[in-house]
């Protein structure tokens, strides 16, 4: 049996029942136990809390939210390569049981039988509490100059993932990315915006709102913000972050390969323009999809992160809110970034 501490506490669709508790904790013998300093609100959280996604763990009413975290080493097993005081952020995915032919290669984020689980998502307690415990393998060490700002981690690896697809695409068609065009500028759109721009590219961003952070966050990596994608022309890559159908086909009539990274959240049919399919094929064109990361991916999110100016870092994390006052995050300010929970 382990301490209790201080943890957010959500059932699924019922955000007037979220609470702060003393959540007991147990220590497995072998994991990693860590200090939780911050975690990140995103839309998937936003969509469990309120709207009722995810899974509970077994034989639960309820569950531990959040899968964005970055904390600090407290003990460590024996040969697991950490020690205390590192900065680590946790993997979110674990692999299937069976395990899938993916899973089995630790490539669980395409896992093929749908059998994996997810912290703060899918039957495991997430990272919201004040202390929490991961196996070694699991929990990516982070550059100590970080600090908080590696909270970012997991959104960071998510766009590694995306750039990887990209650019092995792009190989394919023996194109050499000059140009990309990223589509929302959120978190994850600016964070696949640094990436770009650390490449060397030449990045445009395309959102539409007109003032506060995110245009002059763009701008001050030396990329280009756009409102209207009637100002683009061709591209080699594009990242989509928005979700929003009709840019979706914008964004494909435009680049030789897109990677999908949003979601609609929309299932109503939408009209589409043949030409579309007709200039994928007839060009050649790469579409793919991709969600979650593997640990090659987090571990490019770090290194990406960690040589950034961690002054534009910190430009992202718009609003910190009070574990003790976790639900006002689900609220949504006009100048919002990136939302966080302090843990302390």
């Amino acid at each position: 049996m382990g301490d209790t501490v201080r943890a957010a506490m959500v059932v699924p669709g019922k955000p007037d029942l979220a609470t702060v508790v003393d959540h007991e904790v147990a220590e497995p013998a072998g994991e990693v136990v860590v200090q939780g300093l911050l975690a990140g609100m995103c839309g998937t959280d936003v969509e469990i809390i309120r709207d009722g996604f995810g899974w509970l763990p077994p034989g639960r009413d309820s569950l531990v939210p959040f899968h964005e975290s970055v904390g600090r080493v407290l003990s460590a097993p024996e040969g697991s390569g950490l020690a205390a005081g590192d900065l680590v952020a946790g993997v979110v995915r674990r692999p299937d049981p069976e395990p899938c032919p993916a899973c089995a290669v630790d490539a669980w984020d395409f896992c093929r039988n749908g059998r994996y689980q997810e912290r703060g998502i899918k039957e495991l307690d997430g990272y919201g509490m004040q202390r929490w415990t991961v196996p070694a393998k699991f929990a990516v060490r982070l550059d100590p100059a970080l600090g908080e700002l590696g909270v970012l981690t997991e959104p960071a690896s998510i766009v590694a993932k995306a750039w990887t697809q990209a650019e092995q695409r792009s190989a394919r068609a023996h194109v050499e990315p000059r140009s990309v065009l990223i589509t929302g500028a959120g978190p994850i759109g600016l964070l696949a915006a640094l990436l770009g721009v650390q490449r060397g590219l030449d990045v445009h961003v395309l959102d539409r709102v007109e003032k506060g952070p995110k245009p002059d966050l763009v701008r001050a990596l030396g990329a280009h913000y756009h409102r209207d994608i009637g100002e683009l022309g061709e591209v080699d890559i594009a990242i989509e972050c928005t979700g929003v159908a009709q840019l979706v086909w914008e964004t494909t009539r435009r680049a030789s390969t897109t990677v999908l990274a949003g979601l609609t959240g929309d299932h109503d049919p939408v009209p589409l323009d043949p030409s579309v399919f007709d200039g994928i094929v007839l060009h050649n064109k790469a579409v793919v999809g991709t969600v979650n990361a593997g640990l090659a991916d987090y571990r490019t999110g770090a290194e990406a992160l960690a040589a950034a100016d961690h002054g534009w870092l910190r430009g992202l994390v718009t609003r910190r809110v009070p574990l003790d006052r976790f639900t006002e995050a689900l609220d949504k300010h006009e100048d919002d970034v990136k939302v966080v929970i302090d843990l302390g």
